[in-house]
C-alpha cells in the first residue's frame, strides 16, 4: 500500500478541526437559544399592575402625605406607558392595608403588584419598592434607593422605568424622553407640592382652598415647577365646579395655571387635563377643550379621571354611547372609585337610560363611603326625578348639603310634583346665591322650567348666559330642560352656548 502523502493528512486534520469548532459553535447556539427561551419563559407576562400605597416607615403619621405623594407619582409616571395598564390612584389608595396579592387581583383584574416604603431621613430619602406576580406570589424585581430629597419626584421615574425594563414592557422614545429627569426641583417647593396634592385628594370642605394655597407657595419658591402649576389648575377648578368661587375668577385662574404648566412641560397630562376643563367651563371652547382631553389621554392613556372627564365632555355633547364608553375605561382603571362609578351612572342617565343609570350607582353606594356622599344621594335623586318617581326624589334631595347646584334640581323636583311653594322658597334662597356670589342663575331657570313658566326660564337663562353660568353647558343633554327644547329661544342658546348641531 502506498504512503499518505503528508500533505493530505494536515488538510484532512484541519478540516476535522473546523469541523469541530464549527459544532461546537453551533452546540453553543443552541444552548444560548435555549437559555434565553427558558428565561424568556421564566418572565412573568404582567401587563396590568395596582401600585399599592408606600408605607410610611418615618415613624412619624405626620409624613403620611409625603408617602401618598410618592404613590401618586409613580403611579403617574407608570400610567404614562401606554403598553401597561396601571390602577388609578383613588382604587390604589382603597386598597391601602391589603396583603392577600391574590385576591386584589382578582379584584382589581391585574396581575402585578407594586409595594414598598419610604422615609425621609435628614436631607436624604429612602424607597424600597418590589414587584410581585400576583398569579404566583413570587417576587420578580426588588430595589432599595437613596437619594437626595430634591431629586424625590424624579426618583418615581426611574423605578417606573426598571419596572418596565423588568418585565420587558415595550417604552416608545417619546415615554422614555418623558419618564426622564430634566432639571432639578427645589426641595422645599416639592414639599409643598406633596402638601398640595394630599389636601387636594383629600377633598371636603376648605380642602380645595388649603389646596390652591401650597400649591402658591410651591410656585413662589420654584416659579418653574410645572407640576405645582398644574395641581394649582386643578385646585381652581374645583373650587369653580363646587360653586365656592365666582365661576368667573376661578375658571380664569385655572386657565392661567394650566397654560403656564404646558409652558413649562409640555408632556404634562394634568395639566392638558385642566386646562380641558377651564376652557370647557369658561370658555365654552368645545374644539379647544376636546383637543385638550384627548392630548392629556395621549400622555397618560392609564388615567381613569381623565377618561371619566372626557366622558361628561361627550355626555354634555349628547354624544351618548361615546360618553358611555369613556366612562367604562375609566371604571375598569379606577373600579374602586366613587367618582368613576358616578360617570358611568351619568352618562347612561344623559341618555336617558334611567334603569341601567340606577344599578349603576346603586354599585357606588355598594362601595360603603363614610360619610356618605352627596353626588350618589344627588345622582339618585334626578334619576328618580326623570322616571317620576318625585317622592323619593325629593328624599334624596334632602340628604344632600345646601349648594346651588343641588338645590336646583331638588326646586325642579317640587316643582314637576305640584309642590310648587317649596319650589317658590328654593328660588327665593337661590336669589340670596345670585346676589352674593352670583351663582345659581341656571338652577333658577331649571326650577321655572319645572314650573312651566317658560318666559321666567328664559329670562334666567339669559342672565346665565351674560355671566357664563356653568350650568349652560350641560343645556343640550339636561332632561330637566325637555320642556324647552321646542322654544325657538332654546335654539338660539344652544347655538350661543356652541351646543348647536
Amino acid at each position: 500500500m502506498a504512503s499518505s502523502n503528508p500533505l493530505s493528512l494536515k488538510i484532512i486534520s484541519r478540516a476535522r478541526g473546523y469541523g469541530l469548532v464549527a459544532v461546537c459553535i453551533a452546540l453553543g447556539l443552541a444552548l444560548a437559544l435555549q437559555y434565553w427561551r427558558v428565561r424568556s419563559d421564566h418572565v412573568p407576562k404582567i401587563r396590568a399592575i395596582v401600585v399599592l400605597p408606600l408605607h410610611n416607615v418615618s415613624g412619624d403619621p405626620s409624613q403620611q402625605y409625603f408617602a401618598d405623594g410618592m404613590t401618586e407619582k409613580l403611579i403617574s409616571d407608570l400610567g404614562q406607558i401606554s403598553a401597561l395598564r396601571i390602577i388609578s390612584r383613588t382604587s390604589s389608595m382603597s386598597v391601602r392595608n391589603s396583603d392577600n396579592f391574590r385576591e386584589l387581583a382578582r379584584e382589581l383584574d391585574v396581575d402585578g403588584v407594586v409595594d414598598g416604603s419610604v422615609v425621609r431621613e435628614g436631607s436624604q430619602l429612602r424607597i424600597t419598592a418590589q414587584l410581585t406576580d400576583a398569579g404566583t406570589g413570587r417576587h420578580v424585581w426588588k430595589n432599595e434607593y437613596v437619594r437626595n430629597l430634591a431629586g424625590a419626584l424624579d426618583l418615581e421615574s426611574e423605578v417606573a422605568r426598571e419596572i418596565a425594563e423588568q418585565i420587558r414592557t415595550k417604552v416608545t422614545p417619546q415615554e422614555q424622553a418623558r419618564l426622564t429627569p430634566t432639571r432639578p426641583i427645589d426641595s422645599e417647593a416639592q414639599d409643598l407640592y406633596l402638601q398640595g396634592r394630599y389636601f387636594l385628594n383629600r377633598g371636603g370642605p376648605g380642602s380645595e382652598n388649603e389646596a390652591t394655597r401650597y400649591f402658591e407657595k410651591a410656585i413662589e419658591k420654584d416659579p418653574s415647577f410645572a407640576l405645582a402649576y398644574a395641581g394649582l389648575a386643578a385646585g381652581y377648578n374645583y373650587l369653580g365646579q363646587a360653586g365656592s368661587l365666582s365661576y368667573a375668577e376661578a375658571f380664569s385662574r385655572a386657565k392661567d395655571a394650566a397654560r403656564k404648566a404646558i409652558e413649562i412641560d409640555p408632556s404634562l397630562a394634568d395639566a392638558h387635563s385642566a386646562l380641558a376643563y377651564s376652557l370647557l367651563d369658561s370658555d365654552w371652547d368645545w374644539a379647544a377643550a376636546g383637543n385638550e382631553f384627548r392630548r392629556a389621554l395621549e400622555l397618560n392613556s392609564n388615567s381613569g379621571p381623565v377618561h371619566s372627564a372626557y366622558a361628561l365632555y361627550l355626555a354634555r355633547l349628547n354624544r351618548s354611547a361615546e360618553a358611555i364608553s369613556e366612562a367604562e375605561k375609566g371604571l375598569q382603571l379606577d373600579p374602586l372609585s366613587l367618582n368613576a362609578h358616578h360617570m358611568v351612572a351619568y352618562c347612561y342617565y344623559g341618555a336617558r337610560q334611567y334603569d341601567k343609570a340606577l344599578d349603576q350607582i346603586r354599585k357606588a353606594s355598594d362601595l360603603n363611603l363614610v360619610p356618605p356622599n352627596s353626588w350618589i344621594h344627588w345622582t339618585l335623586g334626578i334619576i328618580y326625578r326623570d322616571k317620576g318617581n318625585y317622592e323619593k326624589a325629593i328624599e334624596e334631595f334632602r340628604v344632600v348639603a345646601n349648594e346651588p347646584h343641588f338645590l336646583g334640581h331638588m326646586g325642579n323636583a317640587y316643582a314637576r310634583a305640584g309642590q310648587s311653594e317649596e319650589a317658590s322658597q328654593i328660588i327665593s334662597t337661590l336669589k340670596e346665591y345670585v346676589q352674593k356670589q352670583g351663582i345659581g342663575t341656571y338652577e333658577i331657570a331649571l326650577i321655572y322650567a319645572g314650573l312651566g313658566d317658560k318666559d321666567a326660564a328664559f329670562a334666567w337663562l339669559e342672565r346665565s348666559w351674560k355671566v357664563r353660568d356653568k350650568g349652560l353647558t350641560y343645556l343640550k343633554m339636561d332632561p330637566g330642560m325637555d320642556p324647552l327644547r321646542s322654544d325657538p329661544r332654546f335654539q338660539s342658546l344652544l347655538h350661543r352656548v356652541g351646543l348647536a348641531g
